[in-house]
């Protein structure tokens, strides 16, 4: 990784690392509108790369990869938020997603159906499909939720989570009450679901391998997955 003179070999580490570039910008489709393309997510990734190279310091004691992959996300996050991803109305339809399942846990103490939620939305089942996948960017923590009230930049969401010198790794995991939660919260999802959600963020698996393993289609995979997180992000509300 070095050069004939001693110094880094810039171009040689961003051909090393730029596989972990596509591999975070892939993993973020499952979260955005089919109008997000993956190679300008790739792009401006690959930039947060180059910024990543320039500022990384040894000496902090974290891994490359750990920081890289902060830097990599955040650019991506930044151009994604500049660029007003996702419609109002979009929004507007998750969040009605989001309090129907509320409603029906409340009035059935069990999670709801697809069919039951496409009732309570008055909806037909195959209109409810496709409305999840028009919604693709459900998650559990939208992307104004990246700024502090009133958009406050001092309290931005990557500021206060990017690795710390002095950081307690205990603390970079998180507070373990909202962590038991969550877990709590994935095992109360129906059996497919948690599927998806195990092979998506535990396993680190694409939409297509997902979607192989379950015999259905990408699209379907998108609509399980906008459908999980707005269950979690009901049961979470109070988190």
């Amino acid at each position: 990784m070095y050069t004939a003179k001693g110094t880094l070999n810039r171009d040689a580490q961003i051909r090393q690392y730029s596989p972990l570039v596509k591999k975070l910008a892939h993993h973020m489709m499952a979260k955005l509108p089919a109008s997000v393309e993956v190679d300008d997510l790739i792009q401006v990734g690959m930039i947060g790369l180059t910024e990543a190279l320039a500022r990384f310091e040894p000496s902090q004691g974290v891994q490359f990869e750990t920081f890289a992959s902060q830097r990599i996300r955040g650019a991506m996050i930044d151009e994604l938020r500049g660029g007003d991803w996702m419609s109002r109305g979009s929004r507007k339809s998750q969040k009605e997603i989001e309090h129907a399942v509320h409603t029906l846990e409340q009035r059935l103490q069990r999670a709801p159906l697809e069919s039951e939620i496409a009732a309570e939305l008055d909806m037909t089942l195959p209109d409810y499909q496709n409305l999840l996948a028009r919604v693709r960017g459900t998650q559990l923590v939208y992307l104004e939720d990246f700024s502090g009230p009133g958009g406050d930049e001092s309290g931005d969401y990557l500021d206060r989570h990017v690795v710390q010198v002095d950081a307690d790794p205990a603390q970079i995991l998180g507070n373990s009450r909202m962590r038991t939660a969550l877990v709590e919260a994935i095992n109360h999802l129906p059996e497919r679901e948690q599927y998806v959600m195990s092979m998506y963020y535990e396993h680190d698996m694409n939409l297509k391998e997902i979607a192989a393993v379950l015999g259905v289609t990408e699209s379907r995979v998108c609509q399980l997955h906008s459908q999980s997180i707005a269950r979690l992000r009901s049961r979470m509300r109070e988190h």
